[in-house]
C-alpha cells in the first residue's frame, strides 16, 4: 500500500460525514456495487477523487468501500440491467431509526443513503453504522477537477 493511502473507518454519523467528504465525486461502474446478503455486507469499488490533494487537475485512486450489518438494499432512479453504467457518488447520508418505544436508549440502526449524480439513490438499511474506506492503488492524474453547480469555472 502506498504511504499516502487513505484508510478510514466509520462507526457514527460524524465519521460517516468524513467518509462522505472523501468520497465526493467518486465514480464507479454499477457492477462494482455489490450486496452480499449472507455476509450482511454492501461493498463498492470506486475511483475516488483525492480532494485532499486537489492541485491542478488533481488525482484519483482506486478505493474500496464497505458497510457491514446491512439488512436490506434498495435503489431508486438507478438504471438496472446496465452493469457497465458509470455513476458518480455525491454524498453519503445517514438517517437514524431513533428511539424504540418504551426504551431509554437510541436504536443505532437506520438508513444510509448513497446519493448519486442525476438523482439516483442506493439505500442501505443497517443495524448500525459500520463502514470502512481504503485506497487500494497509488494515485494517477485525474482527467479534470469535478465541477458542481455554483463553482467558479
Amino acid at each position: 500500500m502506498n504511504p499516502t493511502s487513505l484508510k478510514l473507518a466509520a462507526a457514527d454519523s460524524e465519521d460517516l460525514e468524513i467518509l462522505s467528504s472523501r468520497l465526493q465525486d467518486a465514480a464507479g461502474k454499477l457492477k462494482d456495487f455489490v450486496w452480499l446478503p449472507k455476509q450482511r455486507r454492501f461493498a463498492a469499488l470506486l475511483n475516488r477523487y483525492r480532494w485532499e490533494d486537489a492541485k491542478g487537475k488533481g488525482s484519483r485512486v482506486r478505493a474500496g468501500l464497505h458497510f457491514d450489518g446491512v439488512l436490506d438494499v434498495k435503489s431508486q432512479n438507478v438504471k438496472q440491467g446496465a452493469p457497465d453504467a458509470v455513476v458518480a457518488l455525491l454524498a453519503i447520508k445517514f438517517t437514524p431509526n431513533g428511539r424504540d418505544e418504551g426504551s431509554t436508549e437510541d436504536d443505532p440502526g437506520g438508513v444510509i443513503e448513497l446519493l448519486l449524480a442525476g438523482g439516483g439513490t442506493i439505500r442501505l438499511t443497517v443495524e448500525c453504522i459500520q463502514a470502512e474506506l481504503s485506497d487500494l492503488t497509488g494515485p494517477w492524474e485525474a482527467l479534470g477537477k469535478p465541477i458542481h453547480d455554483g463553482d467558479k469555472r
